[in-house]
């Protein structure tokens, strides 16, 4: 095997492990603290039987993925000197993948705070969604600067320009940081939303890893693909404890965590679009909110779903977790062979 795949299947190993482990000391510990779920009219009625499930479970994956990219991604340029290959990406590329993995963590200890309020004030509200947008955008920022210093001292200087299947790049000028702000910001948020029943969020969120991995891998960026590896790795550790039915919930800790990361995987590597397309699930829970609010105000009380998020509407017609999850996951890989196939033929 070569450096990259050791690393790979390294990172995948490791995140998996640990998660999979803390999730075995963290589940009883969490329930013995009474850090348990509260269900106040959110979702079907029959979601009240999860109330009491420890939740702020992402705390295992967030540490099982960094572990991992901590110790893979170091590894895979010692092992690339040590077979005598080149690695494709200098050390500055290290710093761009350790900045996307500190605005993951962030955005997971401002979903760790809001998950705190919600259990200790016994609700389901914690940080007012002002707050929240406050210090995710404050987050968003601070990586842009950094990714963007990074590109300067790598003599990059079309800072703001795009690629964009079938027509190249594109430069978006002053527009591109509002933009794509409003981007990483608005998945974040619809991961969070996802996470609305046992293993939606977090398998969707293991496919996304894998294409991203192949995708990185395809594009020389092994020390990003490492990374996506570690957070397939985690994903499906805890998918272990979180399929239905749930032993334990990622709550805001791990679903704000989850869309941070994959935002950076794709910032932090030019893939703007294939970003978009990869989370199209998620941003189709995000838009089912949205579009029920306004069709609620337009039409005078009438409803668009009958529930949102569209995985509730689902449940409503009589479809068990089980299969919103494959479907989801479907969809998703759907998605991600599209992507591959627009980076690999029109970018």
């Amino acid at each position: 095997m070569n450096s990259y795949a050791i690393s790979a299947i390294s990172a995948i190993l490791i995140s998996f492990l640990i998660t999979l482990f803390l999730g075995k000391i963290l589940i009883p510990y969490l329930q013995k603290l009474k850090y348990g779920q509260k269900i106040l009219e959110v979702g079907p009625s029959w979601h009240k039987s999860k109330e009491g499930t420890p939740t702020m479970g992402g705390i295992t994956f967030i540490i099982g993925i960094t572990i991992a990219t901590v110790i893979c991604v170091p590894l895979y340029y010692l092992l690339s000197d040590f077979y005598g290959v080149n690695a494709t990406e200098t050390p500055l590329m290290i710093i761009k993948i350790f900045a996307g993995l500190g605005a993951a963590f962030a955005n997971g200890l401002v979903g760790m705070i809001d998950d705190f309020v919600k259990i200790t004030k016994k609700q389901n509200k914690g940080l007012s969604p002002k707050q929240k947008l406050v210090f995710q955008f404050a987050i968003t920022g601070l990586y842009f600067l950094t990714i963007h210093y990074i590109n300067l001292q790598n003599g990059v200087t079309n800072l703001t320009s795009v690629k964009i299947p079938f027509f190249g790049s594109v430069d978006f000028g002053i527009f591109y940081w509002v933009i794509f702000a409003l981007v990483i910001v608005g998945i974040i948020n619809a991961a969070n939303l996802t996470d609305g029943i046992d293993g939606l969020c977090s398998s969707i969120a293991f496919f996304i890893a894998i294409f991203c991995m192949i995708i990185l891998n395809l594009l020389g960026m092994f020390g990003l693909s490492i990374e996506a590896a570690a957070l397939a790795g985690g994903c499906l550790g805890f998918l272990f404890w979180n399929f239905y039915p749930a032993k334990i919930f990622m709550g805001d800790t791990g679903s704000l965590f989850l869309g941070s990361i994959i935002c950076t995987l794709c910032i932090g590597s030019g893939l703007h679009i294939p970003l978009i397309i990869l989370c199209g699930v998620y941003i189709l829970e995000m838009l089912s909110v949205m579009l029920q609010v306004i069709y609620f105000k337009i039409s005078h009380g009438k409803r668009l779903f009958k529930m949102s998020p569209i995985h509730h509407h689902f449940e409503m017609l009589g479809w068990n977790e089980t299969k919103i999850c494959t479907v989801a996951s479907i969809a998703t890989c759907v998605l991600g062979i599209l992507t591959v196939l627009l980076v690999t033929y029109a970018m």
